[in-house]
């Protein structure tokens, strides 16, 4: 929930990737402001200078602060003054450079928003962990499902137990974009995601799978003990999982499944999630954010819509919307979610407060060391026939 904390300027921010060709930097860029609680003043936007500085118009950026590498970023806003260096960095570029580029940030005591997979492979995630928590930043993954008004519904009416105890939990992420070896006609997005010098030990499971896997934590809290995954690629000759499914077993004896692929015919961005209780069900699909559908046996079927008035609205629910109900909200607002709730934190961080570091509302560097060990257990088991293993990590999210 937004807060008024003691910061009477807009925070300063900072991008690397997001240059000419690039699409989750102008995510980034666009949901960064929606708030107007933050500018974007410089940028380090691709990992060729020339492409970076050529960039920067594109942002509004001044030309002073259009920097030839994320290094160079670094040093060169760490020696301006208090009031004018940058507040925080969001790293929007493919996997194998989110870790220098956040570790650099964070030790120079910036704050770091990060696109997921948070890096690479574990263990940079568990030193980007330590790095973080000794240098006291605010880190922020975008795991930016989290953010829709109504899977914050979906999160309080779980832990409230409306939903009684949770036994299922299905979670997919189903696209069709690399139905062909598009990555060999040098399609940008596809061929860094396909290549696992750059995209790291999985693809399509690294790229999506985190994302349902993620959402079935988040709305149910419910803690994993093993795994059990098959990873397939389909395409020919192509280095990297393009399908997947993953059975988890988590403490309580609950069952939830992981199913990603990206060669479905027609799919797009279908990521929904079901959640079977002992009292009721729920289903949630990102196709269609603004509707939460409820289930209950014997009974007729409730369609709660996204609503900040609406009787059954929760909390979460209502602070994270923008608009009236009936004007439809979605990726964009939900991305901004993420980092107006990481905002309230730098705030309280510039005005010397305490702030939560673990439990918090938008998805943290806990939960991006959980989705690495999330990859590293599925690709292990995998290659071992589906073999089950162990799957709860000790900086996991509790």
């Amino acid at each position: 929930m937004a807060t008024n904390e003691p910061l009477n300027r807009k925070l300063r921010m900072a991008l690397v990737g997001g240059g000419q060709g690039a699409f989750i930097g102008r995510v980034h860029a666009t949901a960064a402001v929606l708030d107007n609680r933050a500018e974007l003043v410089a940028g380090a936007l691709s990992s060729n200078p020339e492409k970076a500085k050529a960039s920067a118009p594109d942002y509004a950026i001044a030309p002073e602060r259009a920097y030839g590498s994320f290094e160079e970023l670094i040093q060169s806003e760490k020696a301006l003054p208090a009031d004018k260096r940058i507040d925080f960095v969001t790293v929007a570029t493919p996997n194998h450079v989110h870790f220098p580029v956040a570790k650099a940030a964070a030790e120079a005591g910036f704050n770091v928003m990060c696109d997921k997979p948070m890096t690479f492979d574990l263990k940079e995630a568990e030193e980007l962990a330590k790095v973080a928590e000794k240098s006291g930043v605010v880190f922020a993954v975008t795991h930016n499902y989290t953010g829709n008004p109504l899977v914050r519904q979906a999160r309080e009416m779980v832990l409230a137990g409306e939903l009684g105890e949770v036994q299922v939990v299905r979670s997919n992420y189903i696209q069709g974009w690399l139905r062909s070896d598009i990555e060999k006609g040098g399609q940008k997005q596809a061929a860094w995601r396909t290549d696992p010098t750059k995209s790291g030990a999985a693809g399509c499971f690294g790229d999506i799978g985190t994302h349902a896997y993620n959402l079935g934590r988040f709305i149910t809290g419910l803690l994993p003990e093993k795994v059990s995954c098959h990873l397939k690629t389909f395409v020919p000759g192509r280095a990297l999982d393009d399908y997947g499914h993953a059975l988890i077993q988590f403490e309580n004896g609950a069952f939830g499944t992981v199913t990603a692929s990206q060669i479905s015919h027609g799919r797009e961005n279908d990521i929904w999630i079901e959640v079977d209780g002992t009292k009721k069900s729920i289903l949630w699909r990102q196709e269609n954010p603004n509707e939460l559908i409820v289930r209950e046996n014997g009974k007729p079927l409730q369609i709660y819509t996204r609503d900040p008035n609406a009787p059954f609205a929760t909390p979460g629910h209502a602070a994270a919307c923008r608009t009236p109900s009936g004007h439809p909200e979605g990726y964009l607002e939900a991305f901004a979610n993420i980092y107006r709730n990481a905002y309230d934190d730098m705030a309280k961080r510039a005005a010397g407060q305490k702030f939560e570091r673990v439990n918090t509302i938008y998805p943290n560097i806990h939960d991006g060391v959980e989705g690495m060990y999330f990859i590293q257990q599925c690709v292990a088991s995998s290659k071992e026939g589906a073999a089950w293993l162990p799957l709860k990590h000790p900086l996991a999210r509790r």
